[in-house]
């Protein structure tokens, strides 16, 4: 959710980067006993990997390799044999999209470099020779590959173009791994591309049990869900290292119906003093109105709820917005089901309605008041339609 609240604010990104440890990088062979293989060390695995990840962020994100970067998230996840690969999305500037097959070229390469050639069968390779970059009928890029009869021979194989994964040059020079960097073509790949680098850990269910046949099995007090947890990964995990990060933050904006917000208080805490605790009124919501009324750059801006975190930064102490000095964030209505009624029918009109200054004023339509949120949302519907 807090992927797509970056791609609603700045686009669908612009490029997908898979980066793969090498475990033969001089950095992890330099530390190893000479009776040592790399299997071995996990330790040396998960360090270099990370240091090699930062490495890369700092690429996109500061040196701008492709350009003026406005947003990216990353998740690192483990190979079944142990080995990490890091998966990135980065969105371009206005400035900097990818819109003509020649910038595609400018950035990505499926040809033959002038060494060695990653290819794998699985992902239907060898692919189809194509003379130019264009875009895809299934969403997907199809880059040059141009039949140019050149060869190496790799496992005894001799590979052409057709059996090239999509690469950049200088990422592939650098880092000396498997890092596959493709264009985001299509607004319809976006879905799958976050599903996929966030879908978590492999999990599956079994049960151990002997060898008695007749033995009667409850399976519901049987099975078992698990994970497998390589030792790459527990380093990983050990050292604190991040999992996934994204820039830049999303912060959550609390919803609420009137007087139906949370209220957190210690467990021998006297009812009437929470009752009567002048802050327990105040939440990001009821400020939001509040400012709409009373600040002059609120009022100036006139921003929608989800808007308001970019320019207004929320004090948890003294329960307050004010004004934002520094750093980019996105907002985001925490997600409400459309079986919670009125709560549900708010969140539509707080997404659709500037400078609301009460909740009252969210439930008056072009002048007209009506009761209930879900009446003005289906008013404010037919008015758009």
């Amino acid at each position: 959710m807090d992927a797509i609240a970056l791609v609603k604010r700045f686009g669908k990104p612009d490029l997908f980067i898979t980066m793969t440890c090498n475990p033969t990088w001089p950095e992890i062979k330099e530390h190893l006993w000479t009776t040592d293989e790399e299997q071995n060390r996990p330790d040396l695995i998960s360090r270099v990997f990370r240091a090699k990840v930062e490495e890369l962020k700092t690429d996109i994100s500061k040196r701008n390799i492709f350009g003026k970067v406005v947003a990216y998230m990353y998740t690192v996840e483990f190979q079944k044999r142990g080995l990490p690969n890091a998966h990135f999305l980065i969105i371009l500037a206005n400035g900097y999209k990818l819109l003509t097959s020649e910038a595609y070229d400018g950035i990505i390469s499926a040809e033959l470099p002038d060494r060695g050639v990653h290819g794998s069968a699985k992902f239907n390779y060898p692919k189809k020779f194509a003379e130019h970059t264009s875009k895809g009928s299934d969403s997907y890029s199809i880059y040059k590959r141009r039949n140019t009869g050149e060869v190496v021979k790799v496992r005894e194989q001799y590979l052409d173009n057709s059996w090239v994964v999509p690469y950049n040059p200088f990422l592939l020079g650098k880092f000396n791994c498997h890092i596959n960097v493709e264009v985001c073509s299509d607004i319809k790949v976006v879905k799958y591309l976050y599903k996929y680098i966030c879908k978590g850990h492999d999990k599956i269910a079994f049960y151990v049990h002997d060898n008695e046949s007749h033995k009667e099995i409850d399976e519901i007090k049987e099975y078992q869900s698990a994970r497998w947890v390589s030792p790459p990964e527990a380093i990983w995990h050990l050292f604190s290292f991040s999992i996934s990060e994204m820039y830049p933050s999303v912060y959550h904006l609390q919803l609420h119906l009137k007087g139906q917000q949370f209220v957190s208080f210690k467990g021998n805490t006297d009812t009437n003093t929470i009752i009567n605790y002048p802050m327990i009124n105040k939440t990001m919501l009821t400020e939001f109105f509040q400012m709409n009324r009373t600040n002059k750059d609120s009022i100036k801006l006139n921003l929608l709820y989800k808007e308001f975190p970019e320019y207004f930064v929320w004090s948890t102490t003294d329960k307050t917005w004010t004004w934002r000095q520094q750093r980019c964030t996105v907002g985001r209505i925490v997600t409400c089901h459309p079986t919670e009624g009125e709560r549900y029918y708010l969140r539509l009109i707080l997404l659709n309605v500037r400078g609301p200054k009460s909740y009252k004023d969210l439930r008056t339509i072009n002048g007209e008041h009506y009761n209930t949120f879900r009446e003005s949302a289906e008013k404010k519907r037919t008015i758009t339609l």
